[in-house]
């Protein structure tokens, strides 16, 4: 049976993930920040989800914010090899949203946060999955990605930068494992509805990023839905790009209608 690691899976789209994969009947690692959040996730996946594996596991990406913890990493790791259980699709959701980080206001290792959590944790997550993948003949990784990454946004600078940072990555990623069948590719959500939405209706109602071509914006299921085509269907697709942003990235400026 197939397993998936998916991280950053307590709240909003990495539930959505998690439910999707676990639909699916694949069995499910996941991670969280806060261990109580952890074990309720955990119970809750459980009692939906009978019929597969469901495993949580509380994870912190920094020691501080100039340190990844590298130690964090590989114990999860082992831990998993103790259990038996290998990771053949590692999704990378977690991240650090860099919020209310202003240039000229903030001190650098606020930048300094972000970068380790979205760039520097995940390539150690993605040496230690992969590592695991080529002795078993290939897998898939997924980072869950942001349409910032070309298109930025006000005081969000140590965010875009991430984000554009982890493309290149993602690129560079793939051809080097390319040659032992893993793949890996990147979905690009734009605005999601989750409980920031829920809780700022009048903010929401007229932000700019609301106004998609299509005249809607994103749920969760919809980024499961990426994730789960680069993970159980796209045999052939490595170092690509999937954009789930209603259209967002193709235009100028919102138009309201």
């Amino acid at each position: 049976m197939h397993t998936v690691l998916v991280t950053g899976a307590c709240i909003n789209t990495g539930v959505a993930i998690v439910e999707k994969f676990a639909k699916e009947g694949y069995n499910v690692v996941f991670t969280g920040r806060n261990s109580e959040k952890v074990s309720e996730a955990e119970t809750n996946y459980r009692k939906n989800f009978p019929e597969v594996k469901i495993i949580g596991y509380a994870i912190d990406s920094l020691i501080n914010e100039t340190c990844v913890d590298e130690k964090a990493a590989e114990k999860l790791f082992e831990f998993l090899d103790a259990e038996g259980i290998f990771v053949d699709s590692l999704v990378l959701n977690a991240a650090d949203q860099g919020l209310g980080i202003e240039i000229f206001e903030n001190p650098l290792k606020d930048f300094m946060r972000v970068i380790n959590t979205n760039m520097v944790w995940n390539y150690y997550l993605c040496e230690l999955a992969a590592k695991r993948m080529k002795e078993k003949g290939g897998g898939s990784i997924v980072f869950v990605n942001s349409n910032t990454a070309y298109r930025a946004i006000p005081n969000r600078i140590a965010y875009s930068a991430s984000k554009s940072g982890q493309l290149g990555m993602m690129r560079a990623m793939a051809l080097d494992l390319g040659q032992y069948n893993i793949r890996v590719n990147a979905v690009l959500p734009g605005m999601i509805k989750t409980d920031r939405w829920e809780k700022n209706p009048e903010f929401y109602a007229n932000v700019p990023s609301r106004f998609t071509p299509i005249g809607d914006v994103a749920v969760g299921e919809d980024v499961a839905d990426a994730v789960w085509y680069f993970a159980a269907h796209a045999r052939n697709t490595t170092g690509a790009e999937l954009v789930v942003d209603g259209g967002n990235t193709i235009q100028l400026y919102p138009v309201r209608r």
